[in-house]
């Protein structure tokens, strides 16, 4: 018998993520699956392409869940503050997956949302759940933050340059286009095929709530926060990010100097790497893999560092599991899959 799972928001894609990796994960056995609308059906009728479709959707009840070691919430925002913390009085590790605890401030979850947190007394108690950058914190934790995914290919690519003293934190920008999968699995107009199809748009321009995020985990590595001009697209493609930053480097440094730095902060990091070509989403689906490359336009005195993720898996489910890895005192790889899909 392994650690036993539960999973809430098991209906989404995310969720759907998630279930697929628990089930193929040697020491982790799904014991609850908890949805919201799709409460009552089996797994079946909204995650098809899963093996044990007749497994039930229950409801999303921490104390009918309580009977395991750790628990998944991939919820939209604000639906995970208050079974977090339930889960967590129950003596039951978390990973969120949402958005609730990730800031550690209440003023700068205001600034981020645009509304007071229902437990201002608990942001700042969350570990952030990058395993890259805060893996001793995530072992020995109880509830655990997951990043955004916009967030988890920003802060790969810049927080070792900015640590290093490489780049310029005055004015750092991050540009960003993503899957239409990253926008969840509620139907929403603008994210219909007619809708998406054929076009690329940007959204959230200067109010993204992942701004925030950014630049408290860049600063919580490189000792200062940056000022980050954060512009994230959606593009007609259904999973993959691709994050382009551009920061003016620091006198003196050198293209082998931003490469060097990369290459040594993720040198013992199994899902990582640092290569020579610019990424490319398709290299990256699939996988729990962020590739990373740096190239210094010497004209300018600007460094490009670029950054590919499949957001359901480094960015959401996969990260997820990687946490849960660590918090059990299980090998940070286990389960999760370094190969991504092609063509």
């Amino acid at each position: 018998m392994g650690y036993r799972i539960t999973i809430f928001g098991a209906s989404g894609y995310a969720g759907g993520e998630l279930i697929r990796l628990v089930d193929g994960h040697p020491d982790l056995d799904l014991v609850y699956l908890g949805a919201h609308s799709a409460a009552g059906e089996t797994l079946g009728t909204v995650h098809p392409h899963l093996r044990g479709g007749d497994r039930p959707l229950r409801a999303m009840d921490p104390a009918a869940a309580a009977n395991c070691d750790l628990a998944f919430l991939a919820l939209p925002h604000g639906a995970s503050a208050e079974p977090a913390l339930d889960f967590v009085r129950r003596g039951v590790k978390v990973v969120d997956l949402g958005s609730d605890y990730r800031l550690d401030s209440p003023a700068r979850y205001q600034a981020a949302y645009g509304a007071a947190h229902p437990h201002p007394e608990e942001l700042g108690e969350w570990v952030y759940g990058l395993p890259e950058l805060f893996a001793e914190d995530i072992r020995s934790a109880v509830k655990v933050a997951a990043p955004g995914c916009y967030p988890t290919s920003a802060v790969l690519a810049l927080a070792p340059l900015l640590r290093d003293r490489l780049l310029d934190p005055g004015a750092v920008t991050v540009n960003s286009v993503s899957g239409v999968s990253g926008a969840g699995r509620a139907a929403k107009p603008n994210l219909t095929f007619g809708a998406v199809d054929e076009g690329v748009v940007a959204y959230g321009v200067l109010t993204h709530r992942h701004r925030p995020e950014i630049e408290q985990a860049l600063g919580a590595v490189a000792g200062a926060e940056p000022v980050v001009l954060f512009t994230p697209h959606l593009v007609p493609m259904q999973r993959g990010i691709l994050s382009t930053c551009y920061a003016r480097v620091m006198p003196g440094t050198s293209s082998a100097d931003l490469s060097a730095s990369l290459t040594a902060a993720y040198a013992e990091a199994p899902f990582v790497d640092v290569i020579a070509a610019p990424p490319q989403t398709r290299w990256v689906v699939g996988s729990n893999r962020c590739l990373i490359a740096a190239f210094l336009d010497e004209r300018t005195g600007t460094a490009i560092v670029m950054a590919a993720e499949d957001n359901l898996l480094k960015g959401a489910a996969g990260q997820a599991v990687q946490c849960a890895n660590l918090m059990l005192g299980l090998p940070e790889q286990t389960g999760l899959p370094l190969d991504g899909w092609m063509p």
